[in-house]
């Protein structure tokens, strides 16, 4: 395989940083706006960074780990039961081989989906909103409650990143955090079976996040991140920290100052679990540059989309399901839908590989 060209926008780095947010939670204004300069300088640079002082105890990590163990324990037809493909909006159980970027590649994984909790009557949902809407809980005593009270603190810290990563981009702390009021931000319960042929297949495969950013919760080592020079570079395991990474919408609200850099889940036969919040915007959004970062670079780098419709049509993409709803016009793709992985730096280097050389 000919070596990944080098993304310019992005350091040779070959660490991950390590931010204390404890003073963006709890601080004064002075305190707030010098861990945001910290966020700014590893999103510029890297893309990701490990966050410590986040607050979310010992207790709630591991009432979420035990319920999800609990869950991927059962049955396949007791899982089967909540099934994503029995919903219209995109939550549940997730076999392995149901999700993809690429289609040939099925990542060799389970899951159980879940987003912001959201009533029948709600009036989005009531239109039929993708991606919106109550959880189908399991019917599995004690699952419930801790990973709801999971899902509750990590959605906190994220709005409180939303603003520090305002302030990173010289913006007033709450302007973006206008944009979050009932986005379709998804917690995952992953679950990767011990493998005895890893190495003829993948956890997870290369790829941008389609939201904001994501709060990852590991539990083990193996998530790889690209560097400047196309290099990947191990992100270590810390019991402490999560792990935040840029994804498509913060890239283009910010006009490609921040970057959402590709990663990846390395081949390991060892059973493990892992927990990413997608942090997301609501789903009306219009994300273009913002006015601020368009008059800094002197142009707009990016054309605007709506951010639901984005995460819907990368969705319909990825999973097997949707795909099959697509091909029986069941659905459709959202107009405008763009290819998977067509932003980022994981979109940057389709484009590198597909120009046409001069002569």
């Amino acid at each position: 395989m000919s070596p990944l060209p080098a993304d310019p926008r992005l350091a040779d780095f070959q660490t991950i940083p390590v931010i204390d947010i404890d003073p963006l939670l709890h601080g004064n204004a002075a305190a707030r706006r010098a861990v945001a300069n910290a966020l700014g300088r590893a999103a510029r640079e890297v893309g990701f960074f490990q966050m410590v002082g986040h607050g979310i105890d010992d207790s709630l990590r591991h009432g979420l780990i035990t319920q999800a163990k609990r869950f991927f324990a059962q049955s396949t037809d007791a899982k089967m039961q909540r099934y994503i493909g029995h919903y219209h909006h995109h939550r549940g159980y997730v076999p392995p081989g149901e999700e993809s970027p690429d289609p040939t590649k099925p990542d060799m994984k389970e899951a159980f989906d879940l987003a912001f909790e959201l009533p029948e009557n709600d009036p989005d949902v009531v239109a039929g909103t993708p991606l919106l809407g109550p959880n189908p809980w399991p019917a599995l005593d004690g699952f419930r409650a801790p990973v709801a009270a999971y899902y509750d603190a990590v959605y906190q810290v994220g709005r409180a990143l939303m603003g520090g990563f305002a302030l990173a981009l010289g913006l007033e702390e709450q302007q973006l955090l206008r944009h979050v009021t009932k986005p379709p931000s998804q917690l995952r319960l992953i679950h990767y079976p011990y493998n005895p042929d890893a190495q003829d297949t993948q956890g997870i495969g290369a790829h941008t996040d389609y939201e904001c950013f994501t709060l990852l919760l590991p539990t083990a080592p193996g998530l790889e991140v690209m560097n400047g020079a196309g290099e990947w570079i191990d992100v270590p395991f810390r019991e402490d920290a999560l792990v935040v990474n840029i994804g498509d919408m913060l890239e283009i609200w910010s006009n490609g100052e921040f970057v959402a850099t590709s990663h990846r889940v390395r081949k390991v036969k060892e059973e493990r679990y892992s927990f990413p919040l997608f942090f997301a915007c609501d789903y009306h959004t219009e994300v273009a540059p913002l006015p601020a970062l368009v008059k800094r670079h002197g142009q707009a780098n990016y054309a605007s989309l709506k951010a639901g419709d984005h995460l819907y049509a990368q969705t319909i993409q990825t999973f097997r399901y949707l795909r099959e709803r697509l091909a029986k016009g069941d659905i459709t793709l959202p107009e405008g839908a763009r290819e998977v992985g067509s932003l980022g730096q994981h979109g940057k280097h389709k484009e590198q590989q597909n120009e046409v050389p001069k002569r």
